[in-house]
Order: structure tokens, then C-alpha cells, then sequence
């Protein structure tokens, strides 16, 4: 989740202009994709995704961390959690439509490796809520919105964290891996 100095994951109304893209940032992130093989999303992070990162493979001025994160994109399944949708055209694709919670604790139970979430604040809370989150990366961004989109809510519950890894981006961003203490 990128996150900016206090605390929000996008502006007032869902703007996510302040990030800037670094291909260090996506370097480092490549790095941890290959322990997963799913990527949960909303509605609204899977469209924005699936309207960008699945031609990037084959973009001939796209970088080579661009063009890996697109690669590994496009052959992961995503689950994608939204009240709107009916369908989804993907053939590696699910859609959690009702019953959420169950539905994920179902997932998380089967053979695979890890599941990862990326951006999707309502998805993040829901999980969070319901102690479903067994690692997070955040990644600090160098500006502060004063309003906006919060990462955490109030229904949030105390949660204890172990530092697992930290890493300093030149554009001043820092990336925080922590697991959960159980």
C-alpha cells in the first residue's frame, strides 16, 4: 500500500497523482512478487490495473521492471472483490461478490503460495478488521494530503507488528515490510 506521510492511500476523492513512479520502486517490488501467485483487488484497483499493467508486457519502450511486473501481472490469479461487477472476462480470475469474509478465509486455506494485495483501502480495512492480513509492505510516500483516504479505519483492531525489512527509495519513498505477530 503507498501511503503518504500522514497516513492516506489517495486524495479526497480517489487521486493518486502525488505517486511518483521510480523504476527502483517497481525493482524492489519485483523482488517479492515471485512468493505469490494471486493479487486481491477492488473493483476500482482491478480496473485501473487491467487498464494499464496487461499490454506493458509487450510495450517496446516499457522498462524491464515494467515489462516484468506486467509478466508476472498476467499470469497471476486475481481476485477481485466488488458489489458491481457480475463478471469477470479473465480465464485466471474470481469474483467475491457476497460473503467475503469466507470466501478469503476459504482462499487462504488452499495450496498455493502467497496472496497479495495491492492498493484497494477497503479491501485493506476489511481485512485488517478481520485479522486476515499476515504481512504488510507500506510504502511511505514524501507528501502529506492533511485529508483523504485514510489506510486504516476506526474499526481497525490493535494489531502488533514485527519489522521484517526496510528499504530507502531515491525519490524518497520508504518501503516497511512487517509481519503480523500472532
Amino acid at each position: 500500500m503507498h501511503i503518504s506521510l500522514d497516513g492516506f492511500v489517495a486524495k479526497k476523492n480517489g487521486e493518486l497523482d502525488w505517486f511518483e513512479n521510480v523504476d527502483e520502486h517497481l525493482s524492489f517490488l519485483n523482488e517479492l512478487l515471485p512468493s505469490a501467485d494471486s493479487i486481491m483487488l477492488g473493483r476500482v484497483t482491478y480496473e485501473m490495473f487491467n487498464n494499464h499493467w496487461p499490454s506493458i508486457e509487450t510495450n517496446p519502450i516499457a522498462s524491464v521492471d515494467e515489462k516484468k511486473y506486467s509478466q508476472w501481472y498476467n499470469n497471476v490469479t486475481k481476485i477481485v472483490l466488488s458489489k458491481t461487477l457480475r463478471e469477470l472476462k479473465e480465464k485466471k480470475a474470481i469474483l467475491v461478490e457476497n460473503n467475503s469474509i469466507s470466501t478469503i478465509k476459504t482462499l487462504k486455506t488452499q495450496p498455493g503460495k502467497d496472496i497479495l494485495l495491492f492498493g484497494s483501502p477497503t479491501v485493506g480495512q476489511l481485512l485488517a478488521q478481520e485479522n486476515l492480513i499476515d504481512e504488510y509492505l507500506i510504502f511511505i510516500n514524501p507528501a502529506v494530503f492533511g485529508t483523504g483516504i485514510p489506510m486504516f479505519n476506526t474499526n481497525t483492531n490493535l494489531t502488533r507488528l514485527k519489522l521484517l525489512e526496510t528499504k530507502t527509495i531515491s525519490n524518497g519513498e520508504v518501503a516497511l515490510r512487517y509481519e503480523v505477530k500472532k
